[in-house]
């Protein structure tokens, strides 16, 4: 899952990313709206974490822009305002969750999966599709409760369809997610990938499409 961060706070920052990736988000960071604008409008994100607060404006304009926009992408907000009447007008103005600060990480990962569970309809952090179950938080993929070891980008990409399943991800898409920025993207990761995956998990459990990309059933 590829989230983006927007926190201007340099010490706070840093951590927080971390933490995010630790828990299995490939996490983009930026400090300020014009940057986050930018990267909204040229990659694709499965949540938003929004701090309020930021140098060049109030994260409340871009959450209110979003939701206008009919942008269904999930947002938290990570603010350091606790009052009453700026917690109903985040959550009034569309954020999917509001944390306020200081909080506990492992509750705002936990908060995270979440709402991304909800976007997806989903209602567990263990994934089946066709004869398979993934479990996103422990990163774990088993097949009548044998386990089926894979490699950190084999799960990464088995991860983004299984979210999907029943549905086709486009290459592109799944380079998006996995890479930062675009950055280092190689022509045959996704392949390399996939190829990887249906020698572990059988030649059927990944079909692809020409024009459309790949997709695991239900």
């Amino acid at each position: 899952m590829k989230v983006l961060l927007i926190e201007d706070d340099m010490t706070l920052g840093p951590g927080l990313k971390t933490g995010l990736e630790k828990a299995g988000f490939f996490t983009e960071w930026t400090t300020s709206l014009e940057a986050a604008e930018v990267m909204l409008d040229h990659a694709s994100f499965d949540a938003l974490l929004l701090d309020l607060s930021l140098p060049d404006g109030d994260g409340m304009s871009l959450l209110k822009r979003l939701r206008r926009a009919r942008q269904a992408i999930p947002i938290m907000v990570v603010t350091a305002r606790s009052h009453r009447e700026a917690r109903i007008e985040g959550l009034d103005e569309g954020a999917d969750d509001y944390v306020t600060k200081p909080y506990d990480l492992d509750e705002l990962v936990a908060r995270l999966r979440a709402v991304v569970r909800r976007s997806f309809g989903q209602s567990s952090d263990r994934l089946r599709f066709g004869a398979f179950e993934l479990d996103i938080k422990g990163r774990v993929v088993t097949r009548e409760s044998i386990r089926i070891p894979l490699k950190g980008r084999e799960i990464r990409v088995l991860s983004i369809l299984a979210q999907r399943a029943g549905r086709w991800v486009s290459k592109a898409d799944i380079e998006n997610t996995i890479y930062e920025d675009g950055k280092g993207i190689e022509s045959n990761t996704v392949e390399t990938a996939v190829y990887a995956l249906r020698k572990k998990l059988g030649l059927g459990a990944i079909i692809t499409a020409r024009g459309l990309g790949y997709m695991v059933s239900r």
